[in-house]
């Protein structure tokens, strides 16, 4: 499997191309911020053709070039039924203290929208994708699993060493950990988790060593922290 990832715009938002390999179909998942040129530029670099766009949820970092991209390839938009309002409402899920940067600007859905729905598979790219609605960082956030590979696009819902920030709109700590120890926690321990901010992990490390989920089921409690 090919995958390209990269961050983009003032938040560092990883955007991901996934593909079978070079010269074939491409998905491309969140395409945030001034991501569009760079998205560009690696699907002519690996000779890649996009038939979809997957966002992981619905905040404007990883939404921002979405609309863009996708009316321009003429492919769909696959998100998560209660993140879609922000596709043309963003301000929705930044709250009062973001929702500033973006002043009077407008946003548009793409032409097409495909709903994510919790436990169905979505044949993209030649892959078939797991999907798993996974809310406590927005109401309507997704892991996304290939099955031809052991990664996961986690979005903002777990980080290397952190999770996501629960203090936005639809927001809610207990149900992110809850999503989490459900969704993650039961995983093996080499699944590697691709985030939507910073490096890579893996299940087993964080089961180990990430100190939000020292609790949670499944946690090792005998991790580096000497719990």
């Amino acid at each position: 499997m090919l995958i390209a990832g990269f961050p983009a715009g003032m938040f560092q938002t990883n955007c991901y191309l996934v593909a079978e390999d070079r010269g074939s179909d491409a998905v491309i998942i969140d395409p945030g911020q001034d991501a569009a040129p760079r998205v560009r530029e690696a699907l002519a670099e690996y000779d890649l053709t996009p038939v979809a766009i997957f966002l992981t949820h619905g905040h404007l970092d990883h939404t921002w070039n979405a609309t863009e991209l996708a009316d321009e390839y003429s492919i769909p938009v696959y998100i998560h039924a209660d993140d879609r309002p922000m596709l043309t409402d963003p301000g929705m899920g930044l709250g009062s203290a973001l929702s500033s940067m973006i002043g009077d600007m407008t946003f548009t859905e793409p032409e097409k929208v495909i709903e994510f729905v919790d436990g169905e598979d979505v044949d993209a790219a030649g892959i078939r994708w797991g999907v798993d609605h996974a809310p406590g960082h927005s109401r309507g956030s997704v892991l996304l699993t290939p099955d031809s590979a052991e990664v996961c696009f986690a979005g903002d819902v777990l980080f290397n060493g952190s999770i996501g920030r629960t203090d936005l709109p639809g927001g809610s700590h207990q149900q992110l950990l809850e999503s989490i120890a459900a969704k993650l926690m039961t995983r093996d321990d080499d699944l590697v988790i691709l985030p939507g901010h910073g490096p890579q992990t893996t299940i087993g490390a964080e089961r180990a060593g990430n100190p939000f989920l020292l609790d949670l089921p499944g946690a090792d409690k005998k991790g580096r922290f000497g719990l």
